[in-house]
C-alpha cells in the first residue's frame, strides 16, 4: 500500500485548523497530513511566531501554510517555519477573501503563475522540507482549461512536486468568500486531467469531499484527497482513514476514548491561560449522528464560553452519550 503522507489530508481552514483542532484530530487519525491555518508572511516576520508557529510534537506530520507574494518575505518566513519544525511549506494561492486580495495573494497569484514561481524557488532555497501549492483552477473570467495547467507547469518548472487543487473556480467579484466554498461548480475531472498530462507530478484534489468513499474514489486518478468541512463536522470520520489508506490497523479508539485523551491536554492549556470554548468549539461535532449529539453539543456550547468553566464541563457532556460497544469505531467506517 502506498504510504505517502499527503494521500489523506485536512484542508488549512481559516479560524478552525489552529493547534488544538490539530490536537485533538491527531488523537483520531495518526497518519492524516494536518495543515495550519494560513499564516500571512507579515504575521510571521513581525508577529508573535510562538503564538502562530508553536505546535504539539504529537501533531506531526504537519505542514504550514503561508500566504504571500514577496518571494523574499516567502523564503524569511519559510525558514522561520522549518526552525519550527513543520514538514511542509505551502504556498496559497487560493484563498479568495477581499483581505488576501488587497495584499496580492492567495486566488488572485492564479493570474501570475510567474511570479508564483519565483515564489516557490525562494521558498525552497530557504528550506530542506518540501515546499507546495495549493491553488484554484482559475478566477474569474480566467479559463479553466488554460489556467490550471499554466499554474502547474511553471510551479513544476520550480522545483515544487506537490500541488493541491481546489477543484472550484474562485470569483473574486460578486461571490463572498463562504460562496466561492460552494457556488462555483466542481470540475474533478479537469484535475484528472491535469494528474494525467502531469505523471511526476503529485496532486491532490480537493473540494467537496464528503465521505471516506469519495476519498477513495478520486485516488483512482489522483495522488491524494483532501478532506476540509467534512472533517471539521464530523471528524470522527478520520477514525476509518489510519487502516483503509495507510495499512495502520491500530485499535481504533471509540468517541470516549479520544476524550479521555484530549483532557489532559485541556487541562495543560486551561493553566497556561486558554479558555475552554477555545478548545471545546472543535469536539462539537465529535458524536455526530450518535444518540445524545445533540445533549453534548448544547451543553458545550452553553457552559464552556463561561468565566472559570474547565474539563468538567467535557465530561458532564460526554456523560449525555451512550459509551459505544467495542469496536464501534470500525463499525462507522462504512458510513464515516
Amino acid at each position: 500500500m502506498n504510504t505517502q503522507t499527503n494521500k489523506i489530508s485536512v484542508a488549512p481552514m481559516m479560524d478552525w485548523t489552529d493547534r488544538h483542532d490539530r490536537f485533538f484530530l491527531r488523537l483520531i487519525t495518526r497518519h492524516a497530513l494536518l495543515y495550519t491555518e494560513m499564516v500571512t508572511t507579515g504575521a510571521v516576520l513581525y508577529g508573535d511566531r510562538e503564538h502562530l508557529l508553536a505546535f504539539d510534537p504529537s501533531e506531526h506530520p504537519i505542514a504550514v501554510q503561508l500566504g504571500g507574494s514577496e518571494p523574499a518575505d516567502l523564503a524569511e518566513a519559510a525558514r522561520i517555519a522549518g526552525d519550527f519544525g513543520y514538514d511542509e511549506v505551502n504556498l496559497n494561492v487560493g484563498c479568495p477573501s477581499d483581505r488576501v486580495q488587497s495584499g496580492r495573494f492567495g486566488a488572485c497569484l492564479m493570474r501570475e503563475p510567474d511570479l508564483v514561481a519565483r515564489c516557490v524557488e525562494a521558498m525552497r532555497s530557504a528550506v530542506s522540507v518540501p515546499v507546495t501549492v495549493k491553488c484554484r483552477i482559475g478566477v474569474d473570467e480566467q479559463e479553466p482549461e488554460e489556467a490550471l495547467p499554466a499554474m502547474a507547469q511553471a510551479v513544476r518548472e520550480a522545483g515544487c512536486e506537490t500541488l493541491v487543487v481546489h477543484a472550484r473556480k474562485a470569483w473574486l467579484e460578486g461571490l463572498s468568500p463562504r460562496e466561492n466554498r460552494d457556488v462555483p461548480p466542481l470540475d474533478y475531472p479537469l484535475v484528472y486531467r491535469l494528474k494525467q498530462a502531469m505523471p511526476d507530478m503529485t496532486i491532490i484534489l480537493n473540494g467537496g469531499i464528503a465521505t471516506l468513499d469519495e476519498a477513495e474514489a478520486h485516488l483512482a486518478h489522483v495522488d491524494g484527497a483532501m478532506l476540509g468541512r467534512a472533517a471539521y463536522q464530523n471528524p470522527y470520520m478520520l477514525s476509518g482513514v489510519d487502516a483503509r489508506f495507510y495499512g495502520d490497523d491500530h485499535p481504533v479508539p471509540s468517541r470516549h476514548e479520544v476524550l479521555d485523551a484530549f483532557l489532559p491536554y485541556v487541562q495543560r492549556e486551561l493553566a497556561h491561560g486558554t479558555h475552554l470554548h477555545a478548545m471545546t468549539r472543535h469536539i462539537l461535532g465529535l458524536f455526530q449522528g450518535r444518540p445524545g449529539a445533540r445533549a453534548f453539543r448544547r451543553h458545550i456550547s452553553e457552559n464552556a464560553p463561561r468565566p472559570g468553566a474547565n474539563e468538567h464541563v467535557i465530561r458532564e457532556a460526554m456523560a449525555l452519550v451512550g459509551e459505544e460497544t467495542n469496536g464501534e469505531g470500525r463499525s462507522t467506517l462504512s458510513w464515516a
